[in-house]
Order: structure tokens, then C-alpha cells, then sequence
């Protein structure tokens, strides 16, 4: 069985509540990526076109610092990795996220949430970022995914 680490960015707490069923029915560990300079409901804004999110999200280099880091990334064989979906793709703050680890040789699995968005590229941009390893298709989940299926979907990586 392969060692694994839930890592998620959550803006409302729906992200935090599915990485914790998550971790909690594959007995992961769990790690929460939390923003250096937390985001205000302001900064959530998506219908203002100068709030905090916005900006970063029409930046495609924007990479908003992480005020945490992962403890000994190298014990790790599967990463999931879940987020909100952000402009149909993953927040900026993943892209930080990514790009402070070395996951050569690793399986990345990406997972959203999201009212009614899909994944749109975020597997593929999470592979343009995590040179070496294996990147799986990803997959979003309404809030209240029965435990059973999130197992099911995540034994494939493990």
C-alpha cells in the first residue's frame, strides 16, 4: 500500500470538509496549503474585477505564498491534491503549491469542488508543473459525495 497525503486549499471550508473524508476513509495524511496572507470574503469577490482572486486568476504567473510547508514530501507516494474550482480551472495558490515540491516519481491526483464546474485543464496544468510525475485525471465532487464512492474512486492510486 502506498503512503499518501491529502493536500488541500480550501476558500469556504468545502474543500477542507471533502479532504478530510477523504483522508479520514484512506487513511492519509492531510495537510491544508493556507495562504501567507489569508483571503478575505473581499478578496472572494469574483464578480469585482479588482478583488484579490480575480486578479491572481487573470495572472497566470501569480503565485500566491503558502504560509505552511509539507513535512518530508519524499515519504510520499500518492499526492491528492483538492481545491475549489476557480475560472474552471485550480486556484493560483496550487500552482504555488506544486512548484515548492519535487513529486518526481510520484502519482498526483487531482479533486475539486465546485457548484458546477468541471476540471477543465487543471490535471494537465498540475502535469506542466510537476515534471516527473504521474498525473491523474481528475475528478470533482458535490458536497455530499457518499464516503463508499470517494473510497472507491481513491483505491486506484493506492
Amino acid at each position: 500500500m502506498s503512503k499518501a497525503l491529502v493536500a488541500y486549499f480550501s476558500a469556504s471550508g468545502t474543500t477542507a470538509a471533502l479532504s478530510e473524508k477523504l483522508a479520514a476513509v484512506t487513511g492519509a495524511d492531510l495537510y491544508e496549503i493556507v495562504p501567507e496572507v489569508p483571503y478575505t470574503k473581499a478578496d472572494l469577490n469574483w464578480m469585482d474585477k479588482k478583488s484579490r482572486s480575480t486578479l491572481e486568476m487573470n495572472d497566470r504567473s501569480a503565485r500566491p505564498a503558502i504560509g505552511t510547508h509539507v513535512e518530508n514530501m519524499a515519504q510520499y507516494d500518492v499526492v491528492f491534491v483538492g481545491f475549489p474550482i476557480w475560472w474552471y480551472r485550480e486556484p493560483s495558490i496550487i500552482d504555488t503549491f506544486m512548484e515548492a515540491y519535487d513529486f518526481t516519481g510520484k502519482t498526483v491526483v487531482p479533486f475539486a469542488t465546485s457548484g458546477g464546474s468541471g476540471m477543465g485543464d487543471s490535471s494537465a496544468n498540475l502535469q506542466a508543473l510537476a515534471q516527473g510525475a504521474k498525473v491523474a485525471e481528475g475528478r470533482r465532487f458535490g458536497r455530499l459525495v457518499p464516503k463508499a464512492e470517494l473510497k472507491n474512486w481513491a483505491e486506484k492510486w493506492l
